[in-house]
């Protein structure tokens, strides 16, 4: 019987090899990294440090940031349903929202917060007082321990009182931009907010005469 010549194994295994290697090559060439151009590009195109933009990002961050510790607070202080329904859908709104403003922030190249007094980018920029409210419709450090402290029907009247004047500050706040922003992003959004809040005010006021209270 005639033999049939094989090639040999660790010949293939090196020409595979090679093949693999030129194929890395060249994807290389096409995947390589790309220059500081369009990171510069973009900070060209970026909101001004002192723009309407750039200080709602910043100052609403700050006011969501609030808005979510105090629901998170109000979840474990009451049983009520509702009550846990509405500081869930603020947690997971307002939450979102504020990884989008510092995202935003960070793809600008803005600083995540600012030297000067909060809302200046309105006109009128706010001093805080030292209590811990930071911005106009924020709760002071005696009011969240008060939330703290509170439980069942006290705990859901607190929280709807705070978070009715937190919502109608930013609320404020972000017509302002709305109407003051020159991004479509901020526009957009602050728009959405604004129709949001007010509508969660409404809520609210429901809520609070169902327990015979006011919102003041």
């Amino acid at each position: 019987m005639t033999s049939v010549p094989r090639t040999s194994r660790p010949l293939v295994l090196a020409g595979g090899a090679v093949l693999l290697l030129a194929l890395a090559l060249i994807a290389l060439t096409f995947v390589r990294p790309s220059t500081s151009a369009p990171a510069a590009s973009a900070s060209a195109s970026a909101p001004a440090k002192t723009s309407a933009d750039v200080g709602f990002a910043r100052d609403m961050a700050v006011h969501h940031q609030q808005a979510v510790e105090m629901s998170f607070i109000v979840r474990d202080r009451t049983s009520d349903e509702a009550v846990r329904r509405l500081a869930f859908d603020i947690i997971n709104t307002q939450a979102n929202q504020r990884g989008m403003l510092l995202g935003w922030l960070e793809m600008w190249g803005r600083a995540k917060s600012s030297p000067g007094p909060p809302m200046a980018w309105m006109g009128h920029s706010f001093t805080p007082r030292g209590d811990g409210a930071l911005m106009p419709g924020m709760a002071t450090d005696a009011e969240l321990d008060a939330l703290r402290a509170a439980k069942d029907k006290k705990a859901e009247i607190l929280f709807l009182r705070l978070m009715t004047a937190h919502h109608r500050a930013g609320a404020e706040m972000a017509r302002a931009a709305a109407a003051a922003a020159g991004t479509e992003e901020i526009r957009n959004l602050a728009s959405g907010m604004a129709l949001a809040q007010n509508s969660e005010i409404a809520l609210m006021a429901d809520m609070l005469k169902e327990r015979g209270a006011s919102a003041s």
